[in-house]
């Protein structure tokens, strides 16, 4: 019988492949910036928010902060990474505005994140107490994440179609929350279940409003089946 710890393991590396999957999934959009040498309407906003919150969780997961968590560590890793090749691919063709935009934001992150780092380290001496306050921002950010497609959600509705509701992303980013959720439930991590919980009936939403409104989506308009923009953490 498997224990609890190897259970854990396990899923977390499952989680671990679902996230790779959402991490890449904006490469399209890349791939299209890269092929017109111009970011037109696209925004950087999902990449640069992305940025920060993959900071936060690999900071959570170290040892000195939350034990046993390397496992969260190594794909927010992965996404930081990747998040900062995306930008610097957006920062490379846009006009100087939004260099500057983006310069800022990142500048904005950095201070906070270094803040958060000094403090926690500093004035929390204990695993727990750094695993609250770090937690409690993973959270915040999460859901903010988490609720970014409530607006797509609204358009669903409104239009009584899903063209700008990818099936597929709904479906990763249903799984994704589950399988984190089932992570932080085999050893009771409150700090990535919560957000993950909402994350899993997010998705779960998406594809009900999916199947509710397919039969009605007029997928030939001249717009086509836009790629969505909008990521999540892998925690």
């Amino acid at each position: 019988m498997v224990d609890t710890e190897t259970a854990r393991t396990i899923i977390g590396i499952i989680g671990n492949v679902v996230s790779f999957g959402l991490f890449l999934s904006p490469i399209p959009t890349f791939v299209t910036i890269w092929k017109q040498k111009s970011v037109a309407g696209f925004k950087p906003d999902p990449y640069v928010a992305t940025v920060l919150n993959c900071a936060m969780w690999m900071f959570y997961g170290m040892p000195f902060v939350h034990p046993d968590s390397i496992l969260v560590v190594t794909i927010n890793g992965f996404g930081f990474c990747l998040e900062l090749f995306y930008i610097a691919i957006f920062f490379t063709y846009s006009p100087w505005n939004k260099r500057r935009n983006i310069l800022l934001a990142l500048l904005v992150e950095l201070i906070f994140m270094a803040a958060v780092v000094v403090i926690a380290v500093l004035t929390l001496h204990t695993t727990g107490k750094r695993s609250i306050l770090v937690g409690m921002l993973c959270i915040i950010f999460n859901i903010a994440m988490y609720t970014s497609p409530l607006t797509i959600m609204r358009r669903v509705i409104q239009t009584k179609s899903v063209r700008y509701m990818p099936f597929y992303l709904s479906l990763a980013n249903f799984f994704n929350g589950i399988i984190w959720a089932i992570y932080a439930l085999l050893k009771f991590d409150p700090y990535v279940l919560v957000p993950n919980g909402l994350g899993a009936l997010s998705g779960l939403v998406q594809l009900i409003l999916y199947a509710t409104y397919y039969r009605t989506t007029n997928w030939d308009g001249p717009e086509g089946k836009p790629t969505s923009q909008v990521e999540l953490s892998g925690a």
